[in-house]
């Protein structure tokens, strides 16, 4: 018989054990066939500050106004946003604080990519008139090293320490819901007012036959790795498969990325996808569209996998499978029945636009419920919640406007609407495009590869949309952003003086093109004969 858990059913609780000895077992496995580091200094410091070792549990208060369930990025901003307004605050980690973005995502990524970046540019030393002597040694090591080095850096920002400051109670352990305003952790319970389910999403790695008998990478074990895999396959052509397989490959793996759709990135702009196609190509990595995988196995030390394309078929053998699929919610053991909360175990917590759930006193947050699983959307929407569960607010998930990148080199950044949406709606629209090879400061750095392409409401300088690529993309597309929700049209970014020489110069010229539209042939003449006089 199981264990019972505090509030909840026996077959709940059974199913959760389950679940995490199977989570637990299955990462113990797959880090078993790869070579990681025992947690280092770096680790130590990290840890201390997302879960500390002898941690106990506090006393919980008589009823909290927010009991958030989630300390990764949505979580932790809640908790410290409605802690700084008054508010007594609960916040439950079962894991790590940080979640994904400092632990196994953002942050880890980020950090390696720059140092795969440095290896590209040192290759191509001669062209920028530099000597480089000798063979380029890369110490992949070294460079997991100098990423735990940042994540322990960064993780005081997200420590336990800081909420305690903030007057946040901290606990760690499973949650559970036991009622409609109440839930349980560890056996202790907690009663809310209100409640917040920040729980995050995990790879979705269900839909390859035969993954889940052999050893894999996720994003949540490949920054574990020591040693440089010889051979590397990546399964799924999103924004973490096109990130980790360029900076692998340029740490010197021979990488194939296996995409099952007609193209990888298939949201992006298709010119703008097929840029970062090159620049794959010249990196050298082998990009494989319109192919499933189909079959994994291992035979003779070295895994296989069946790869399938319409009618051709392939093995190929690699010494490591990334799995880039996807994610999933976070909300399969949660109990949710017991609070009247529906829930999809793919799309997560069922929301309105003021992100309030099925249950008037639970809302919800990040990738437990967004379509756009991205840091600062979790960021936003954990900001909407404190809002309008706290202080009666009435703000919109609708109303914001998104930017987001995915960091490639060149990078490919995007908010608003693309023309394929707006001709959906009916939308006229006028698009202002400006090649970076005609921007002064992409030529000098020899960042030529790339474009800005702002979208207008036809007739109008109201910006609808833009995409940018180029190696400073990610920062670039704020300043549009900014000008959306502002309401600033092209024609007001025209008069925007730009520091010279800057790539973000290529928004200004995008702005002049759209000006250069509005000297009509009458009003050409008019200002012909103004000046004849």
């Amino acid at each position: 018989m199981s264990t019972p858990v505090y509030g909840v059913p026996d077959s709940a609780a059974a199913g959760f054990s389950r679940f995490l000895f199977s989570r637990i077992t299955t990462m113990q496995q797959r880090n078993a066939f790869y070579s990681t580091a025992p947690p280092d200094a770096h680790d130590r410091e990290r840890l201390e500050n997302v879960h500390p070792t002898g941690w106990r549990n506090p006393q919980p208060a008589g009823r909290y106004n927010l009991v958030v369930v989630g300390a990764g990025t949505a979580g932790l901003v809640a908790a410290h946003a409605a802690a700084a307004l008054g508010a007594k605050v609960a916040l439950i980690e079962r894991n790590l604080l940080g979640g994904d973005c400092l632990n196994v995502g953002c942050v880890p990524s980020k950090a390696i990519i720059r140092t795969a970046r440095l290896y590209a540019e040192m290759r191509n030393a001669e062209q920028y008139g530099a000597q480089i002597p000798g063979d380029i040694r890369i110490d992949f090591a070294a460079v997991m090293e100098r990423m735990r080095g940042i994540r322990a850096r960064i993780s005081r920002s997200d420590s336990v320490h800081r909420l305690i400051a903030a007057g946040v109670d901290v606990f760690f352990g499973q949650a559970y819901f036991t009622g409609t305003d109440t839930l349980a952790v560890d056996g202790t319970k907690l009663r809310f007012k209100k409640a917040l389910i920040a729980t995050g999403a995990r790879p979705n790695t269900t839909c390859i036959p035969g993954l889940v008998e052999i050893d894999y990478l996720t994003n949540e074990n490949i920054f574990d790795l020591t040693e440089l895999p010889r051979r590397l396959l990546v399964i799924g052509g999103g924004p973490l498969g096109c990130e980790l397989a360029q900076a692998f490959c340029r740490f010197g793996a021979q990488t194939i990325i296996a995409q099952e759709k007609p193209l990888f990135l298939p949201k992006e702009e298709r010119d703008a996808a097929q840029l970062l196609s090159d620049a794959f190509a010249r990196d050298g990595i082998e990009v494989r569209l319109n192919t499933k995988a189909v079959n994994i196995r291992v035979e003779g030390g070295q895994k296989l996998v069946d790869l399938v394309s319409d009618d051709y078929s392939i093995t190929v053998a690699v010494d490591a499978i990334l799995v880039g699929t996807g994610r999933v919610p976070n909300v399969d053991s949660l109990n949710l029945e017991a609070a009247g909360v529906d829930f999809d175990t793919i799309t997560g917590i069922r929301v309105d636009d003021f992100l309030c759930s099925s249950n008037r006193r639970i809302y919800a947050a990040g990738d437990a419920c967004l379509e756009h699983k991205f840091t600062h959307t979790a960021d936003a929407s954990a900001r909407i919640v404190v809002q309008n569960a706290l202080f009666l607010g009435r703000q919109r998930l609708s109303a914001l406007t998104i930017p987001w990148c995915t960091y490639t080199d060149p990078a490919i950044a995007h908010v608003g609407l693309y023309v394929r949406q707006a001709r959906e709606r009916d939308i006229p629209v006028k698009t202002f495009t400006i090649p970076m090879h005609d921007v002064d400061r992409a030529i000098a750095d020899d960042e030529e590869v790339g474009f800005v392409k702002i979208h207008v409401k036809e007739r109008t300088d109201r910006i609808l949309g833009a995409t940018i690529v180029a190696r400073h993309a990610g920062d670039m597309i704020n300043e549009i952003t900014l000008a959306m929700v502002a309401g600033i049209g092209l024609r007001t970014l025209a008069h925007v003086i730009h520091a010279y020489p800057t790539q973000a110069e290529a928004i200004k010229k995008a702005a002049d093109a759209y000006n250069r539209t509005r000297l009509t042939p009458r009003i050409q003449w008019l200002l012909r004969r103004w000046l004849t006089w």
